[in-house]
């Protein structure tokens, strides 16, 4: 380790967001399968767009094809000995080193001054603290957002966009969270959206951006 050495950036992370005129963060949605957590992600990655902001939405599935792919994905192109060493699966700790990549991720979109938008289920606490943690050290207090999507499980597995409730009923997918793992709800997010109300995503984004400042 003392081998690896921090490089100092001629560019400071004060001159890109001046350079933007906005403030990095990262806004961390975090809900069950099927809460809306997404949906509200675009929607208020489009509003943030047409207010001039520059910004970057990482979703869970979008990573799972390419940073946090799963070992199936890989071990055509890299091997078997690679795609299990490397590849992510949905285990626990799976589920860990997922989430700590997008925060590493994360916080180096938001040093670069980006409003950084994410959508991951994230259904351990002490993993989302962690990543507060990174994207905090790398910045200020307060760059990390935490949004929880609060929509009941009846309503996510009554939604069932991608067919994935009913399959975790049958067995057919382990490491399912809210059916066959926990999800551990936050204790202080800087907000909670009420999942399955009568809001329309917009509203529910705007709701969002009014806490940002924006």
């Amino acid at each position: 380790m003392e081998d690896i050495v921090w490089h100092d950036h001629t560019v400071t992370r004060q001159q890109r967001e001046e350079r933007l005129g906005q403030r990095g963060r990262v806004i961390w949605f975090t809900g069950l399968s099927g809460c809306g957590k997404s949906t509200i992600a675009n929607e208020l990655d489009r509003q943030l767009q047409q207010l001039g902001r520059a910004t970057m939405l990482l979703d869970g599935d979008n990573i799972r094809h390419g940073l946090c792919a799963p070992p199936e994905r890989l071990v055509e192109e890299h091997g078997e000995v690679f795609a299990n060493r490397f590849g992510l699966g949905f285990a626990e700790v799976d589920r860990e080193e997922n989430i700590r990549r997008i925060g590493s991720v994360a916080s180096l979109l938001a040093s670069a001054g980006l409003v950084t938008l994410t959508a991951f289920v994230s259904p351990y606490r002490r993993d989302r603290d962690r990543v507060r943690q990174i994207v905090e050290s790398a910045g200020q207090a307060g760059d990390f957002v935490e949004i929880f999507v609060d929509t009941p499980l009846e309503i996510c597995e009554s939604r069932d966009p991608k067919g994935l409730y009913k399959k975790a009923r049958a067995g057919e997918i382990k490491h399912f969270t809210g059916i066959s793992d926990p999800y551990e709800r936050p204790l202080s997010p800087e907000l909670v959206i009420a999942g399955g109300d009568d809001r329309t995503p917009a509203e529910q984004a705007t709701e969002v951006r009014e806490i940002l400042g924006f």
